[in-house]
């Protein structure tokens, strides 16, 4: 079945329906949380970057979230959570707030999103092995769920192309 999703940012009146969404779609409520989290945190919140995908009746399906992060020094993005409900997943709510996310970060002239997440699914978004860019998080994580685009990319990118723009990687560390 083929749904038409709306997408939008989020209201004040989403929170308590953005909390289920993320709570109905992962195990824990760790989730969740972090979402508040960042939502609290002004360093990362950027207002304008969490979005919903809304069902035909009005209820919030789908959420995606970026926030600020930063490479070497430069200023990126952190996409996530991304969370659907269970009874819309597969049939195109995330994949809708993603790309809404994403078109949006391009607009307001961003240069680099990172995600942390399936290996299989976020290469849809145009997003490649951060580690080709010299780019790892600061903790251990296999090296395919770190991954990488860049913002500025115009439209729907193919998957397994390469970023537009990357920040330069860090000088290596020669103290020994």
């Amino acid at each position: 079945m083929t749904t038409s999703w709306i997408t939008r940012t989020e209201t004040a009146a989403d929170l308590a329906q953005i909390r289920e969404v993320n709570l109905a779609a992962f195990p824990t409520s760790h989730e969740a949380h972090l979402v508040e989290a960042l939502r609290a945190d002004q360093q990362a919140w950027i207002p304008g970057l969490s979005w919903v995908t809304e069902a035909p009746d009005g209820s919030i399906a789908g959420f995606a979230l970026l926030t600020r992060c930063h490479v070497n020094g430069a200023p990126a993005l952190t996409l996530g959570p991304c969370a659907v409900r269970p009874e819309h997943q597969r049939r195109g709510a995330g994949s809708a707030a993603i790309h809404a996310a994403l078109d949006a970060v391009r607009q307001q002239g961003e240069n680099l999103v990172l995600v942390l997440g399936h290996a299989d699914y976020y290469p849809r978004f145009g997003f490649v092995p951060a580690s080709g860019h010299s780019i790892r998080p600061p903790f251990d994580v296999e090296d395919k769920y770190t991954t990488g685009r860049g913002a500025r990319a115009g439209g729907r990118r193919r998957a397994g192309r390469r970023p537009d723009r990357w920040p330069s990687p860090a000088p290596p560390d020669r103290r020994r």
